[in-house]
């Protein structure tokens, strides 16, 4: 099998950057080692900057998006048991959406599967196995895989790492700098067939631990505790989150309790490997970078990366030019920093990293008193948050 492009993973970079390559005439192949129902039913982060939906927008497979997404216009912080309101879009002038991680990746697969190849090949492939990329420095780089039982080469232009932290494409790079913070607590999220608690984000430091009330739509909400990172989610039975994240938000009988039908534990880290590009092999989304969930930046990161490097890629194609090719790493690293940068400010104002230390807590509670009554700190925030102008 031939193609210009093949990519590694069908996640949100993966199946974006294989679409916006179909739209300028670019063949690829992606290739993915879990099943379609994997992929589609894997409930990750829902937040998107104002760039994203624009992004997927101009991509046209935003519909569905534009019709269920919910707009947000500011976020709350609480703290000492108040609210104190951001208004983003004041600030801004622009918004956010809840829309989640599957639901995007669902419409791309369907966009992509609806669309084919220029060649006629597989727009892509589930249930891979043994994926490997050979050559990557070269000007004939290959996957080999294993489908359906048989082995198979994928030889192709370029090689697009889009597997994510665990995947096989960034151990390919040698001598990769890498940088990473494991932090000493973790997210126990659930998600609850109930009303959202309130039509906007809520961001609550509390002396037992951070917590978070956002939603998926209308009528299921997502929640959030701080909690251990070897936290046993048998010891959380559903009336001790209920009861713990009454006292963390402290919104009284706004929070609606109703059936939880998902819970689990998230470990908080950040991560960056320099370089993304080791020849024709390019790495996108979290295969290169991980951030705390705390400043909503995961997807959003990842859909810049896949801007610029199918802007590259049609520029090679399009006229043999690789000057944004070459930029690749130098382009998107700058943003990730600073994506990095923002998670890791609000994680740290935000949550209980050594319960006994009472300075720690005066200090927090003092920078949370800053950012809610200072226009100039409100609309630091509000840029981060809403997502910083694209350099491409």
């Amino acid at each position: 099998m031939r193609t210009q492009v093949g990519i590694i993973g069908a996640g949100p970079a993966g199946l974006l950057l294989s679409h916006l390559l179909h739209l300028q005439g670019i063949d690829s192949v992606v290739l993915e080692a879990r099943s379609r129902s994997y992929v589609e039913e894997r409930v990750r982060a829902g937040l998107l900057e104002q760039g994203s939906v624009d992004t997927l927008t101009e991509a046209g497979v935003a519909d569905r998006l534009h019709r269920e997404g919910l707009v947000h216009h500011g976020i709350e912080l609480r703290y000492d048991g108040i609210g104190h309101r951001i208004p983003v879009t004041d600030l801004t002038g622009r918004v956010v959406t809840i829309y989640g991680q599957q639901e995007v990746v669902k419409d791309l697969i369907a966009a992509r599967l609806a669309a084919g190849t220029h060649s006629g090949n597989p727009a892509i492939l589930f249930d891979v196995e043994d994926a490997a990329v050979h050559d990557v420095t070269s000007d004939n780089p290959r996957i080999t895989f294993r489908h359906d039982g048989q082995d198979q080469v994928l030889d192709c232009v370029f090689i697009g790492g889009c597997d994510g932290f665990h995947g096989i494409c960034r151990p390919a790079i040698p001598d990769l700098q890498i940088f990473e913070r494991v932090y000493p607590f973790a997210w126990l999220g659930i998600l609850s067939r109930s009303r959202p608690v309130s039509e906007e984000l809520i961001y609550a430091r509390h002396r037992e631990g951070f917590a978070l009330a956002t939603m998926r739509s209308n009528t299921v909400s997502r929640l959030y505790l701080q909690c251990t990172p070897d936290e046993d989610i048998r010891e959380w039975p559903d009336a001790r989150i209920w009861e713990e994240l009454h006292r963390r938000l402290g919104v009284g009988g706004e929070l609606e309790e109703g059936e939880i039908f998902q819970k689990g534990v998230t470990p908080m880290r950040s991560f960056v490997c320099e370089t993304m590009r080791h020849g024709r092999l390019f790495l996108a989304g979290d295969s290169a970078h991980i951030v705390p969930p705390t400043g909503a930046k995961g997807m959003n990161l990842a859909i810049a990366d896949i801007r610029v490097l199918a802007r590259g890629l049609e520029r090679f194609f399009a006229k043999g030019e690789t000057d944004l090719l070459d930029r690749y790493s130098d382009i998107c690293l700058r943003r990730i920093w600073k994506g990095q940068r923002f998670s890791w400010w609000m994680t740290s104002m935000l949550h209980r990293f050594d319960g006994n230390d009472p300075f720690e807590h005066r200090v927090q509670v003092a920078e949370l008193q800053y950012v809610s009554t200072s226009k100039a700190a409100m609309t630091t925030l509000a840029e981060n948050y809403v997502g910083l102008p694209y350099e491409v």
